[in-house]
């Protein structure tokens, strides 16, 4: 018998759960959504008085933190500290580059580069709600054009980028390097030492980001279930409802929670592959049919314009671009990606085990950063030319429609829109599923105590999670859409953003400490 019971194979325990970090969040989340459910006005008042409050109060510190995390981002890559390797000089990467890449260009960016790559530009072009007003830029004038594509790239390139990338770096460095737990309080160890990781502190540092994550994926989701429907009224005539959202609600959480439930190599890896392929036949045949000439004109001169401006928009809390450029875009952009940026973190450093620091730069900030350039150079510039030459009028689309309508009659215009647009729906859900497992397994690795970044947490934490994060969502979109359309996942990522604001204003601190005064692990 005990012959017998030697063969048999070596099951794991399971691990156990951190309560004070599973019971705060899923007591938050999931009341939000039971809230929404019963109160959805209340809810809805909550997240847009948060929205304002948050960002008229605190736009100067998103945008004094972000700065100074591009130019620490920037100083490490390119200094002898992108030298050291994780994991130590023998550490070997599991992971190609092309595939390394895809999963953390497609876990970052999720619905976002598709929902606003025509979208955001032709708002700008076209002073829809009035982010020109305090510009002196006129409406639809050649100025427009390059300032619709400057200001895209300034909100979705190294700025943005440089907050993964730095949460990234300091979770994969004191994790592989340093041997301390993964999580987010250990990024702090350099300020406050190893108690951070442990008791009271450590739970709430970590609920808070849990929690910033959480409603940001809400507001990712909320975005993609607004994109996908308007899509499916404009292209095949089926009404905008609750029954709609519902209906993608539904097959986008189980999309992405069932991804999650097959772990980094089956699921995550997989999706990645395919929705980066995707992405970039779609940027090449636009480049080839589209007016190629004209993007690499305006893309150019859009670049210009961007650098030229770069400190006024870096440094703006609101003052001198105005509420509905500032704060409704680049202030929403910054919550977002703070919302995101201490878990995505986590997910970064996982999958950049044997890189070195520079190469994680590399893959998780400048290139990322580039083909945002292209692909809003690309997708943003055939749009502007065709609203300019009255081919579409995609502003007129947006006024009747909502923010997120013009991709579709865009799509409709290109040579085999009719084939197109299924798979860009398609790329939606993969897209936005991609992010989601990714950020949905991290969730629950960090409600696990004692997990390592090889190991997958309880399944059951995983559905758990993803169906709060699909309910919340459709909350949002069903109940406070707004004039346009998007609002409410506004409101949610801003609540985000704003719980994470000052944890990652803790990290940058940190990074610099751990880098720059304290003794370097290589």
């Amino acid at each position: 018998m005990l012959q017998e019971a030697n063969t048999k194979p070596d099951v794991k325990p399971a691990k156990p759960l951190r309560k004070g970090v599973f019971w705060p969040s899923i007591i938050v989340i999931g009341g939000s959504a039971v809230l929404g459910l019963f109160n959805n006005e209340l809810l809805t008042e909550v997240a847009t008085n948060t929205f304002l409050w948050t960002l008229r109060s605190f736009g100067w510190l998103y945008q004094i933190i972000s700065i100074m995390a591009l130019i620490l981002i920037g100083i490490i890559t390119f200094s002898k500290l992108g030298k050291i390797r994780f994991g130590g000089a023998d550490a070997k990467p599991k992971y190609s580059f092309g595939t390394w890449f895809a999963m953390a260009l497609t876990g970052g960016i999720a619905t976002g580069v598709i929902t606003w790559g025509v979208n955001e530009p032709i708002v700008y072009f076209g002073n829809v709600w009035g982010e020109l007003e305090q510009t002196g830029v006129t409406a639809g004038s050649v100025t427009a054009a390059v300032f619709a594509l400057a200001r895209v790239f300034f909100n979705w390139t190294f700025i943005p980028y440089a907050m993964y990338s730095l949460c990234g770096l300091v979770v994969a460095y004191m994790y592989f390097n340093r041997k301390k737990p993964l999580s987010v309080t250990s990024s702090l160890i350099p300020l406050f030492g190893d108690k951070v990781t442990e008791g009271v502190w450590a739970d709430v540092v970590d609920t808070l980001a849990l929690l910033g994550i959480a409603l940001g994926l809400s507001a990712s989701l909320g975005a993609g279930l607004t994109l996908v429907s308007s899509g499916l009224e404009m292209t095949y005539g089926i009404a905008q409802s609750s029954f709609v959202w519902l209906a993608l609600a539904l097959v986008i959480t189980a999309t992405f929670t069932v991804s999650s439930l097959l772990g980094i190599d089956k699921g995550i890896k997989w999706c990645s592959s395919l929705n980066s392929k995707i992405f970039y036949i779609l940027l090449v045949f636009l480049f080839l049919v589209g007016p190629t000439l004209y993007i690499l004109r305006m893309s150019t001169a859009g670049m210009a314009y961007w650098l030229q401006n770069f400190w006024i928009w870096g440094l703006d809390p609101i003052d001198i671009g105005g509420e509905a450029l500032v704060m409704w875009w680049t202030l929403y952009d910054w919550a977002i990606w703070i919302a995101y940026a201490p878990l995505m973190g986590i997910f970064l450093a996982i999958i950049s085990y044997g890189r070195t620091i520079r190469e994680f730069m590399i893959i998780n900030w400048i290139m990322p950063s580039l083909f945002s350039v292209v692909w809003f150079g690309i997708w943003g510039g055939t749009a502007i030319y065709w609203q300019t030459d009255g081919t579409l009028d995609l502003v007129g689309t947006i006024n009747n429609n909502g923010a997120v309508a013009a991709l579709w009659a865009f799509l409709g215009h290109i040579p085999l829109g009719a084939v197109i647009i299924p798979i860009v729906m398609i790329t939606l859900v993969l897209s936005f599923s991609t992010a989601a497992d990714s950020i949905n397994r991290t969730v629950a690795s960090l409600c696990t105590k004692g997990i390592e970044h090889d190991e997958e947490p309880a399944t059951w934490q995983k559905l758990l999670w993803g169906i709060s994060v699909g309910t919340i969502a459709y909350l949002m979109v069903a109940f406070a859409g707004g004039s346009q359309g998007v609002n409410g996942v506004k409101y949610l990522s801003a609540a985000g953003g704003f719980v994470v604001l000052f944890v990652f204003v803790l990290q940058v601190v940190s990074c610099i400490k751990m880098f720059f005064i304290d003794k370097v692990e290589e």
